[in-house]
């Protein structure tokens, strides 16, 4: 096997983590190419392996037994598919698959619970599923307290966070798995967002002209979870590793 060097890793939770515990998996770490739909995590299955996102953009989706399903997290080059294991769970009913194309490391889980056993290490982990579990929770307030154009805002902010570029391939069926709405609401508040002048949607295709006014339309629903994010893991990157969107600096 060839060691992937830390050093050159994308993915945050792998910079992130003490130098001997990445050197542990180095040599298991296998470079894979994530199409659209490929799946990371299937329903009620063993979660045989974790995988750590360098590009693209992977979706989590709660499923009813009908096949009805909405999207309940994002996961891009800030984490990893697979993050029940650390809760001591080998599987979930969630489905988690990519929705736009990148790259990942993967790793056997049975490679990686060993690193579990190393407090600091752990406690990343740990506070790594803290911010899932935020994200879930904005989500729910998202659609309990605010209007269509402020989730999708907050879902275009969301993407734009892991996908790092202007022109983001999202399709409307995809923004309605996200929302949970038909495709034509979808188009509706799109036009709205248009209309402000802070995105423009094409087929199959989201460009981003203006991320402070997505801020603005999100508000209160957008922000915590990255915020905390960013108290909790950031701070083990060094500064010129850490994203300049999510400090502020960033602009479109």
């Amino acid at each position: 096997m060839t060691n992937v060097a830390q050093t050159d890793t994308i993915n945050r939770l792998l910079r992130g983590l003490p130098e001997k515990s990445f050197d542990d998996i180095a040599s298991y770490l296998k470079p894979v190419y994530l199409p659209t739909r490929r799946p990371l995590v299937d329903p009620n299955q063993p979660i045989e392996q974790v995988c750590f996102i360098e590009s693209g953009l992977a979706s989590m989706v709660a499923e009813a037994p009908n096949g009805t399903g909405i999207e309940v997290g994002q996961i891009g080059y800030e984490g990893m598919s697979g993050y029940p294991v650390v809760l001591g769970v080998d599987r979930t009913p969630n489905r988690t698959f990519m929705q736009v194309a990148g790259r990942g490391l993967e790793l056997p889980t049975s490679r990686f619970l060993p690193l579990l056993e190393d407090e600091a290490t752990r406690l990343m982990f740990l506070r790594y599923v803290h911010t899932r579990e935020l994200q879930l929770a904005y989500s729910a307030l998202a659609a309990g307290r605010y209007n269509m154009h402020q989730r999708l805002a907050r879902w275009l902010l969301m993407c734009h966070d892991r996908l790092l570029v202007n022109d983001m391939p999202l399709t409307h069926e995809f923004l309605a798995l996200m929302l949970g709405v038909r495709r034509s609401g979808v188009t509706d508040h799109l036009h709205i967002l248009e209309g402000m002048r802070a995105i423009k949607s094409m087929r199959g295709n989201v460009k981003i002209l203006n991320r402070q006014i997505l801020l603005d339309v999100a508000d209160g629903c957008y922000g915590a979870p990255e915020a905390e994010y960013e108290r909790l893991l950031g701070s083990q990157l060094p500064e010129d590793q850490r994203p300049a969107r999510l400090k502020g600096t960033w602009n479109a």
